[in-house]
């Protein structure tokens, strides 16, 4: 679709129809079809009738015009400078200048101009080459760092050009950055261009500003979505300059803010909480606001663990300790193994050391670089502390567990949890209430345990005289298919019922999420600031107190008066205290195994620091590796200056993914995109969203139900129904690595899952529909030539797909003697003793799944695993020591049909508990 028919289409009067997801998609769009437009221009003859082209070029110039507003390359000047040459006929010039910006836009060239070209503008021939002939800076092309500064001022086009040329004037060779300027009248302005422009990485509001843009197209009116109503509202004021600090802080933590302001010190002083780096008053210094501007981003360049072993790889070091591979000894001096050094280069063994000094630290007890860089990484995370763990988040998760809960304590967590902390569990002796994630049957998926669930769970603990040793809240945010909670919103309530509860998100895939704005407020530590903030609040207090006073008329012991309408916490009473476990190496920039671990406690300095480091030294290796650190360390320098523009690029190729998919009849018929309602049910949806993209409107923007829904879904796990084409999930994932080298790691019985990232590429994306495209015509081919009996099959195929699915089974319960207070009917349950009694192979026995279990139970006893019983797919434990195994569970275990299950001895069947052994308990 042209950008002129999107537009036309979108102003239709029957329907509005969006045909982009982000506005950097139609500003690309837009340059390449005015290269096309010009190019065709410049080529026709004296006798063609170009009136048509000529007018479609014009209103394309209008449309860039008003976009180029918001970038200094190629800018609002270089298109009036494209307007001049086409009014006054300079159309092979026109062109040619036309194709060059496009070129550099689509390859980023522009990020590479040498500093001389930024300062004068752009010089080129009619045949639209540069001056010296070269296409992205030749001999002359930079190397340092490119960015963005946005200046905020009502100024008028001259005085623009003056603010540019005098901060321009300040750059010296020895910096180690390079940056042009870009001006906002206006605070919608303001707010559209950081959100539009991701190169913006400072901000210099100066003065006093209006509030209302006069832009008027809607692809970039939708960038105000994301902000709330009322902080628009609030910035209608005669100087908003300190609001709108904190809405551009909000909307992109990392950006640098300065303020040039000629108000009187006092009314500045002590009110901007430390929004901005630094405050310029009156007399204007351009040299000082340049090395201020520099010193913030080189603040965030800086990756001090990196730079250290760099520097410690390059030192003449001799080794009289560990490590024989350390400088690449042993391989170099190899007949037998150099080519493992052919294939990694040296780079890797000079920086393979166990020091700890020289310049590095140690990462159990750090006081230099490694120190600097952890503070860094909560910085970026918004976290009060941060740590980097070098062995998986499997690691982090047992760090968290142990360090917070002691033996007895009570933990409320989802029963579809990643099996390692089943085992934290094991290993804290803490007692788990295992909740279930609403199901999704259809699909052999799990959902999110639904915030009522979670309150029910509360109030049968409180009713039992339990909460007090409740210690815990553990939940998967967002879960491996994309499911994402609202963290403030299950938090808020559950502080409600529980001030001090602890709430751990493991957010293994979820670590991408803190750099743009929908997603970080469903993230722990984003939650957990608003919380804070919010329990501060003077407002809130006075809320609260209305709200309490309305509760109290109800009956209390009405389990509705709890569970059917939004509880509110006490401020006085209600303590935040948010964990976050992250999986850097799976969405971000780090070598695998590479991951974090976030705090935003108020007691962790009181409560659980000393048996955190505890923890911390209980499960980290004394010889951590330091490749994975220094890939932390430079993957977090990575998401400050760039993490903004890398996850919105990858939701936009996703979002691509998802039109194309949609678009396509053959593809929908074999390949059907599940959609939002496909995954979250309505009653979590209060935003009514259905899905991102319909052939019928178009995309549909996902503010809204990121910011009310009970559960979202995340655009970039691209969820996939094959059932049509009677292939399960796990011989199609198969059949893409084999055949095509496309690899892909979820799935269930009738669906995969294609997973994007900050990595994946458009290139990837069309070969992935490519590939998906010929399957669907092989398919569609072979039906075609069927016989009757092939047909048959085939259809019988799809209905085992389709339509004869094990249902999800439910976690059942502990058995009494692993319970550790059956009398009073709660359900937690004492994962230790049954896990360690299973050490004792005369306690257990096997009993085949084919019936023998079955026989037992229509005897009368309670069959009791011994042992995790984890299934590929789902992915989770079905079964956990000490649990009972239901009539459900062995239904589903008899009718899968997967050749994964940990746990499970094809040869001796299921590893249970003696009925004897149980009873002498």
């Amino acid at each position: 679709m042209s950008l002129l028919s999107a537009q036309a289409r979108a102003a239709s009067p029957e329907k509005a129809f969006r045909a982009y997801y982000d506005a950097s998609l139609f500003r690309a769009d837009a340059w390449n079809q005015l290269k096309l437009e010009t190019t065709r221009l410049a080529r026709a003859s004296a006798d063609d009738n170009t009136e048509e082209l000529r007018e479609t070029i014009d209103r394309t110039l209008g449309v860039l015009e008003k976009v180029e507003r918001y970038w200094a390359f190629p800018g609002h000047k270089t298109c009036s400078e494209l307007r001049r040459a086409f009014d006054r006929g300079f159309m092979a010039a026109l062109a040619g200048r036309t194709t060059r910006i496009a070129r550099l836009l689509e390859s980023d060239g522009y990020r590479r101009r040498a500093v001389s070209e930024i300062v004068r503008e752009i010089e080129e021939t009619e045949t639209g080459t540069r001056a010296d002939g070269s296409e992205d800076g030749g001999a002359n092309a930079e190397t340092r760092p490119y960015f963005e500064v946005l200046v905020i001022d009502n100024i008028s086009r001259n005085e623009e050009d003056e603010v540019r040329e005098s901060l321009l004037a300040m750059r010296r060779d020895e910096d180690e950055f390079i940056y042009d300027v870009v001006v906002a009248p206006t605070c919608e302005d303001a707010l559209i261009a950081v959100l539009f422009n991701h190169n913006i990485q400072s901000c210099v509001l100066r003065y006093s500003f209006p509030k209302r843009s006069s832009m008027d197209l809607p692809e970039l009116r939708r960038y105000l979505d994301l902000v709330d109503d009322d902080v628009l509202e609030a910035l209608d004021q005669p100087d908003p300059s300190l609001l709108l600090g904190a809405a551009l802080k909000d909307l992109r933590p990392e950006l640098d803010l300065f303020i040039v302001t000629d108000d009187r010190i006092e009314n500045i002083a002590g009110r901007t909480n430390g929004i901005f780096r630094r405050v310029f008053y009156r007399q204007e210094d351009y040299l000082e606001l340049h090395l201020s501007i520099l010193k913030g981003i080189d603040d965030r360049f800086d990756a001090p663990f990196f730079t250290a072993l760099t520097e410690y790889a390059k030192k003449p070091t001799g080794v009289f300790h560990a490590l024989p591979i350390s400088r690449g000894k042993s391989i170099w001096k190899s007949h037998w193994i150099r080519d493992m050094g052919d294939f990694y280069g040296p780079n890797i063994f000079m920086a393979e050391t166990s020091s700890t000094t020289g310049g590095l630290d140690s990462l159990l007890q750090p006081t230099g670089p490694l120190k600097s860089a952890q503070e860094k990484l909560a910085r970026a995370y918004g976290a009060k502390h941060s740590y980097f763990v070098t062995n998986g988040t499997s690691t982090a998760n047992k760090i968290v567990m142990q360090a917070l809960c002691r033996p007895g304590d009570i933990v409320l967590v989802s029963h579809d949890c990643h099996k390692s902390h089943h085992y934290a569990l094991v290993l804290a002796g803490a007692f788990p209430v295992y909740m279930d994630a609403y199901p999704l049957q259809e699909y052999s998926i799990s959902g999110g345990v639904s915030l009522r669930t979670i309150k029910h769970r509360l109030l049968e603990l409180k009713a039992a005289g339990k909460l007090d040793k409740v210690r815990m809240l553990l939940l998967t945010n967002c879960t491996f298919d994309g499911i994402v909670y609202h963290p403030e919103m299950v938090m808020r309530e559950v502080l409600a019922i529980k001030p001090d509860m602890i709430f751990v998100w493991d957010e293994a895939w979820y670590a991408f999420a803190r750099f743009v704005p929908t997603y970080r407020r469903r993230s722990g530590m984003e939650a957990a600031e608003t919380l804070r903030d919010e329990l501060r609040d003077p407002e809130y207090c006075a809320r609260y107190e209305a709200w309490k006073k309305e509760f109290d008329q109800l009956d209390p012991d009405d389990p509705a008066t709890w569970l059917d309408r939004r509880l509110l916490p006490d401020p006085a009473r209600a303590r935040v205290r948010v964990y976050a476990t992250q999986s850097t190496h799976k969405t971000l920039t780090s070598l695998r195994q590479g991951s974090a671990i976030h705090v935003y406690d108020q007691d962790f300095a009181r409560q659980a620091h000393d048996a955190f480091e505890e923890a911390y030294m209980t499960h980290t290796s004394t010889s951590p590796n330091y490749q994975i650190l220094a890939s932390l360390d430079v993957g977090r320098r990575q998401v400050e200056l760039e993490g903004y523009e890398l996850v919105k690029k990858s939701v936009e190729l996703a979002m691509t993914l998802r039109e194309r998919i949609e678009e396509q009849p053959l593809l929908r018929k074999y390949f059907r995109l599940l959609r939002v309602k496909d995954l979250v049910p309505a009653e979590y949806r209060s935003s009514g969203l259905e899905q991102y993209y319909s052939k019928e409107s178009g995309f549909l923007g996902m503010s809204a139900s990121w910011r009310e829904d009970e559960f979202a879904l995340d655009p970039l796990r691209v969820t996939v129904h094959v059932g049509a084409t009677g292939i399960e999930g796990d011989a199609v994932r198969k059949m893409l690595i084999e055949r095509f080298d496309i690899q892909i790691n979820k799935t269930s019985r009738n669906t995969v899952l294609f997973m994007l990232n900050i990595g994946s590429s458009r290139g990837a994306i069309a070969y992935l529909l490519e590939v998906l495209m010929q399957i669907a015509c092989e398919i569609e081919e072979d039906v075609e030539e069927h016989s009757p009996m092939e047909q048959s099959i085939f259809e019988g195929s799809v209905e085992l797909l389709t339509e004869r699915l094990p249902p999800l089974p439910e976690f059942s319960h502990f058995h009494p003697k692993f319970r550790p207070d059956p009398a009073s009917g709660t359900p937690e349950g004492d994962l230790r003793k049954a896990f360690f009694l299973a050490y004792d192979s005369n306690a257990c026995e096997y009993l085949h799944t084919d019936g023998s279990i079955a026989k037992a139970m229509a005897d009368g006893q309670e069959v009791v695993s011994a042992s995790f019983v984890t299934p590929y797919p789902p992915g989770y434990p079905i079964l956990v020591p000490g649990q009972v195994i239901s009539e459900q569970i062995l239904a589903y275990l008899k009718a899968l049909d997967v050749k994964e299950i940990h746990g499970y001895n094809p040869t001796f069947g299921l590893r249970v508990f003696r009925q004897d052994v149980i009873d002498n308990l």
